[in-house]
């Protein structure tokens, strides 16, 4: 839990979100950590999809499942739930007077759907003029493709990622390989995140509001890094290595007799260290392997006998005799072996939550270590609306009677 002395870096932020599934609430989460006030705007009876993305669930004391779906648990905490039916003229409303004490508002839906219900981002500016308004589409606000729905699995394949990833297309398994978690929609809600920081601080130097155009298109194509760079400065796509290097060998993944390993040779004298850990001097000596450049040239002569010489030992044993003679190289874990990793465990990365339906609920906390103001978790995520009076009756003045006739109409 958050200790209430510790403060807290966005304690005087607000943030209004719209959002659902990973991309918007991924940077909501990043705020709640933060310490900023987040208010999560969920329909009523349904809520954000991902609350039944499942199994698998939270499991009650009793080991029975819960309603609250792990992929809902992993981008949702520190938030407060208010269902609202925002299709309605009294939700409309609500929304603009939630919007008038808030500093941000995040959202995600389709190009032109809020400005039906008076929730666009010129419509609010009128209701508080300094507002960060941040929309997060598949494809922007402009642009031929702006109407399109956007997936993060589609924009990892339009956008280039799937092109270089994957085993080479010459070898069995070869082809393009989406990554094992939505990146797009993740380092989208990374990015909304810096931009909404950014523009936040330009408000509180000049007062001025601002509109943020969030596409996972332009963060999938902009987060390829020097892949793009590869191909600008040569006009030559790259193309996929698997868990191989283009530049370098070895520089990839090898099965030992239990597990893979990692090896990520860097020079030469790496290498020698390398196969001399291995009983095989001999590939040292040999010219065709001496240098870097030969090795890459003679790649497919050489990766054959490295990988039965890695054969020879266990995962623990290769990592043990490589880290001793200085070799850089790693094990491929799955989760069971990274939660129970020293250095996971030291860094504090897993966390319990007390949680109304569950108990505990087990979440992963922040990787930002500030000295002055680290994140805090007050909240775990929440249940559906469960915050809806607390935030209508404490922040809006509504009274019980009221709260108690919307919920008739079936508006909260």
């Amino acid at each position: 839990m958050g200790d209430s002395t510790l403060k807290k870096a966005l304690g005087h932020i607000r943030v209004l979100d719209l959002t659902r599934v990973l991309a918007g609430p991924w940077c909501a989460q990043n705020f709640a950590d933060l310490g900023a006030d987040v208010i999560k705007i969920e329909r009523p009876g349904a809520g954000d999809d991902t609350r039944h993305w499942g199994p698998p669930y939270l499991k009650d004391a009793e080991g029975r499942d819960t309603s609250e779906a792990a992929y809902y648990l992993a981008a949702n905490r520190g938030k407060r739930s208010v269902t609202l039916d925002i299709a309605t003229p009294e939700g409309q409303e609500i929304v603009r007077r939630l919007a008038r004490q808030s500093d941000v508002v995040l959202e995600n839906y389709k190009v032109g759907q809020l400005k039906k219900y008076g929730l666009d981002y010129d419509s609010l500016k009128k209701e508080k003029p300094d507002l960060i308004y941040c929309s997060i589409t598949g494809f922007g606000q402009t642009g031929p493709y702006a109407q399109r729905a956007g997936y993060d699995f589609i924009i990892q394949g339009m956008g280039g990622f799937m092109s270089i990833t994957g085993e080479r297309d010459d070898l069995p398994g070869g082809g393009p390989q989406k990554a094992g978690v939505a990146i797009s929609d993740l380092m989208t809600g990374m990015y909304s995140t810096i931009a909404v920081m950014a523009a936040l601080a330009h408000r509180d130097r000049t007062g001025e509001g601002q509109y943020i155009d969030m596409a996972l298109l332009d963060v999938q194509v902009s987060m390829l890094a020097n892949m793009n760079t590869n191909f600008l400065a040569s006009g030559n796509p790259p193309k996929r290595w698997g868990n191989a290097h283009p530049n370098i060998v070895p520089y990839q993944t090898f099965a030992t007799s239990d597990g893979h390993i990692i090896v990520a040779v860097g020079n030469d004298g790496q290498y020698r260290r390398f196969v001399e850990a291995g009983g095989r001097p001999e590939l040292a000596a040999d010219e065709r392997f001496a240098t870097n450049p030969m090795r890459v040239r003679h790649r497919d002569t050489l990766v054959p006998l490295l990988a039965e010489m890695v054969k020879t030992k266990t995962k623990q044993q290769w990592i043990d005799a490589l880290e001793a003679a200085g070799v850089p190289c790693g094990p491929i874990n799955n989760l069971d072996e990274v939660f129970e990793n020293p250095q996971v465990q030291a860094r504090g990365l897993r966390m319990d939550l007390p949680h109304p339906t569950g108990g505990t609920v087990k979440l992963v906390g922040s990787p930002m270590r500030m000295s002055g103001t680290p994140p805090q978790y007050d909240l775990p995520p929440p249940l559906l609306g469960q915050h809806t009076e607390e935030v209508l009756c404490g922040l809006l003045g509504e009274s019980g009677e009221r709260v108690a006739e919307l919920r008739e109409k079936g508006i909260i």
